[in-house]
């Protein structure tokens, strides 16, 4: 890709194979930015992965991407917990009891260890969080589906704490078209979502573009009062006609109004092989079926696909595949329209080497350091950015 960067991050990898030394400062660097700044992460998945099995998360987990300790390692301050509700709940009275579960799971977290966690609703209780040596929790809800079509329900979640919500996830539902549902009963927002979206100003929630259908975005665009987030998407640019990504369009649009795009680390978000690697094993395996007359049984396609993942292992995306995203939107948007939100805990085993969990963040300032970013960008793109807008939301609010 054309990297906006190209000459400086050249000369400084350069520098760095040439001087040993100049890789230690680098790292030296990249651990002192990532404990002295609030990182913020769009989504991270630990209450859905906590539903059914519960873990102590306060101290070390053997599963999972997310603990106390790791977090501290990495210098995480500010993960938004997911509050998921599944596609298939939507439409039922369940979404709503499903989505105050999960924040019960996050209340239950903080209960537990109220010296390590804090539940804030602010962004001034986020930084008192940091200054007080404690993990903030804000919330953001994935998947608007809990409202029910009942917008009483949103102030219900404010009063909860739920300060972004993404309208839609995998299914098209009674606010707006999702980008994996073929299905365009609205063609972008209903009447109902366009009155979602005013009314989530009004209370000072952030809209949250991620996974709605392009139609949807632009609606969103449209409509709202405020800056928006995608809080977990990449750039479409390299995974050509994948519709969960945003396009140069869309990315450049973001900079209208002050949004911010904080990237997906899931590998098939990263790079197109991992992400047509799913589909490539599908067809691979049709194909094998009718050459052999094969019936699809269970022992059939586990044989298959053993075997395939053995000559064909899963292309994870790398450290470097990530960094190219953040160039792409600092290339297009520029530098105040871009942050994290990795997905962890929600993308599986697809995560991409050097970011495996939430220990890695320097690493990936380590890695932004080696492209040239000079230290107050990277803390832009750290929290300052999403914080940023978060704040302008809260204004808005505050002056309805």
């Amino acid at each position: 890709m054309k990297n906006i960067l190209t000459g400086i991050s050249f000369i400084a990898l350069a520098a760095c194979a040439e001087q040993p030394e100049q890789a230690q400062d680098y790292a030296s660097m990249a651990n002192r930015i990532a404990a002295e700044t609030i990182i913020v992460d769009g989504h991270i998945d630990v209450p859905y992965r906590l539903a059914d099995e519960w873990e102590d998360v306060s101290g070390p987990t053997e599963t999972g991407d997310f603990d106390y300790p790791r977090a501290v390692s990495g210098g995480l301050n500010a993960p938004f917990m997911s509050i998921y509700t599944p596609a298939n709940l939507d439409g039922t009275p369940e979404a709503k009891a499903h989505a105050d579960r999960m924040i019960d799971i996050v209340e239950r977290i903080v209960a537990e260890s109220p010296d390590k966690f804090a539940i804030t609703k602010t962004v001034d209780e986020v930084e008192t969080a940091f200054n007080t040596g404690k993990i903030a929790l804000p919330l953001g809800m994935e998947n608007g589906s809990p409202l029910l079509g009942d917008l009483a329900n949103l102030d219900h979640f404010h009063e909860r704490g739920i300060r972004y919500i993404t309208l839609a996830h995998s299914k098209s539902n009674k606010i707006s078209d999702s980008s994996y549902d073929e299905t365009r009963q609205w063609d972008g927002l209903s009447e109902f979502g366009e009155q979602v979206v005013r009314r989530m100003n009004e209370l000072g929630i952030m809209v949250d573009i991620s996974h709605v259908s392009d139609d949807a975005f632009w609606d969103v665009m449209k409509i709202t009062a405020t800056p928006v987030i995608a809080s977990h998407s990449s750039a479409r640019h390299f995974t050509p006609g994948f519709e969960r990504n945003m396009n140069d369009d869309m990315i450049r649009a973001l900079a209208t109004n002050g949004s911010v795009v904080m990237i997906n680390y899931g590998s098939s978000f990263v790079t197109e092989a991992a992400n047509q690697y799913r589909p490539n094993l599908a067809a691979a395996y049709t194909a094998h079926r009718e050459q052999q007359g094969l019936e699809d049984t269970d022992e059939v396609r586990n044989a298959f696909m053993e075997n395939y993942q053995q000559t064909n292992p899963y292309p994870y995306a790398t450290l470097d595949n990530v960094l190219d995203h953040i160039d792409r939107v600092v290339e297009l948007a520029g530098i105040d329209h871009v942050g994290l939100g990795s997905d962890y805990d929600g993308v599986g085993d697809s995560l991409p080497v050097g970011l495996k969990d939430v220990s890695s963040y320097p690493a990936l300032v380590e890695g932004l350091l080696k492209r040239g970013y000079a230290e107050e960008d990277i803390k832009k793109i750290l929290s300052g950015n999403a914080l940023r807008v978060w704040r302008t939301v809260e204004a808005y609010a505050a002056s309805q």
